[in-house]
């Protein structure tokens, strides 16, 4: 089982991928899962745009979009692969006022959130997801 990091029509290297990987570990395992593998795949903002549209149906820009394979019935181990639009992410630092690697961070967690079966499209597990992402940022500033 392992956290693997790919780029798709980018530069973009995420700092500090072991630790990462083990900051990922203890969110699932706060979930209640284990961590299988998951691939996280950095890329451009075309395109995740063209995944978006493809996959989702959605003709918008997103940060991040989650593939899901994960057993989190029988072996409760989550897995799956992370597509995340750097340049999104970027703007949205810009935007919400943070330094861009938290961002990054944030939707890194996002991503395995999802795995973990939390949801966002209602206000109500929208806001629950921001919760845990905050939360979990506190796991990486205590590694």
């Amino acid at each position: 089982m392992a956290v693997k990091y790919y780029t798709d029509d980018c530069s973009y290297r995420l700092p500090r991928k072991r630790l990462t990987a083990e900051w990922l570990r203890r969110v699932a395992e706060a979930e209640g899962y284990e961590l299988g593998d998951v691939s996280y795949i950095f890329c451009s903002a075309q395109r995740l745009l063209e995944m978006n549209r493809q996959y989702l149906g959605h003709d918008y820009f997103t940060d991040v979009i989650t593939f899901d394979y994960s057993d989190r019935k029988g072996a409760r181990v989550i897995s799956g692969d992370i597509f995340i639009d750097v340049e999104t992410v970027a703007d949205n630092a810009r935007l919400y006022g943070f330094p861009t690697l938290q961002e990054m961070r944030r939707v890194v967690v996002h991503g395995v959130l999802h795995l973990c079966g939390q949801g966002d499209k209602t206000p109500r597990t929208n806001a629950q997801m921001h919760r845990k992402e905050d939360k979990y940022l506190k796991f990486w500033e205590e590694q």
